[in-house]
């Protein structure tokens, strides 16, 4: 008991001894980047505040129009336009079913849309995967093609790219691009397409968007979890070791 004693005192001595030169440095350092990414948060949410003042006071503000498509009995379906959407993947494990099945899901004339797969995965077990959930879908009638190709130049760029080259592709007239990780609303197509159909000076519609996967990093609320649980448990770690 007392040999335990005695090497439980050799231990803090030692502790004592290494504090000072090794410790209170590093957990100085750490001090300083936490105050560093606090003033960074700061300074971007000002110069966001002051940025979204002056446009509010001082820009133009330029209402487009939005008219929803009207049925017509002669034309049919065709009075809406063919909308191509594409889907680039790569390994997308855990969102695959996900994003397929949302844009699947779309509302709009099912003879008028075509959904696109773009699969570079390079794993055959979700390669196999992809394909099989595309055939399913397909199977229910939906209007489906899953394309794959021999190299991944570009990446997802690339794959998009290589994507409108098919005679399918080039028969639309609009294009939406989701992410693997995007799950667009039922609605998206109604609220979004009107804005370019009518507005002959609009190329590019963009809209609000959410991860499916959202323990991704891309995820802001991620970084700020993160930075938040960082400081805590550093605070915490001071308090304990002095």
């Amino acid at each position: 008991m007392e040999s335990m004693f005695g090497g439980g005192q050799v231990v803090m001595v030692i502790w004592r001894q290494m504090k000072a030169p090794l410790v209170v440095p590093f957990l100085r350092m750490m001090m300083y980047v936490c105050l560093g990414m606090s003033i960074m948060l700061f300074v971007e949410r000002v110069y966001m505040a002051l940025v979204i003042i002056f446009i509010k006071l001082f820009g133009k503000s330029q209402r487009y129009k939005r008219e929803s498509f009207k049925d017509d009995v002669e034309l049919g379906n065709s009075a809406y336009p063919l909308v191509l959407v594409q889907i680039p993947m790569f390994n997308e494990k855990e969102v695959y079913q996900l994003s397929i099945g949302a844009a699947c899901g779309l509302s709009w004339p099912s003879d008028r849309i075509v959904i696109q797969v773009l699969d570079d995965s390079t794993d055959p077990f979700i390669k196999e995967m992809v394909e099989i959930e595309c055939q399913k879908w397909a199977s229910k009638g939906i209007n489906i093609h899953y394309q794959v190709r021999d190299n991944r130049k570009g990446y997802k760029a690339g794959a998009l790219k290589e994507g409108l080259k098919h005679r399918y592709a080039n028969e639309c007239e609009y294009v939406a691009i989701f992410d693997a990780d995007f799950q667009p609303e039922p609605d998206f197509l109604w609220q979004t397409i009107p804005f370019l159909h009518h507005n002959s000076e609009l190329g590019l519609v963009q809209a609000r968007w959410k991860f499916g996967n959202y323990s991704s990093k891309t995820h802001i609320n991620d970084y700020l979890y993160f930075f938040h649980q960082f400081r805590t448990w550093f605070m915490i770690l001071q308090r304990i070791i002095f």
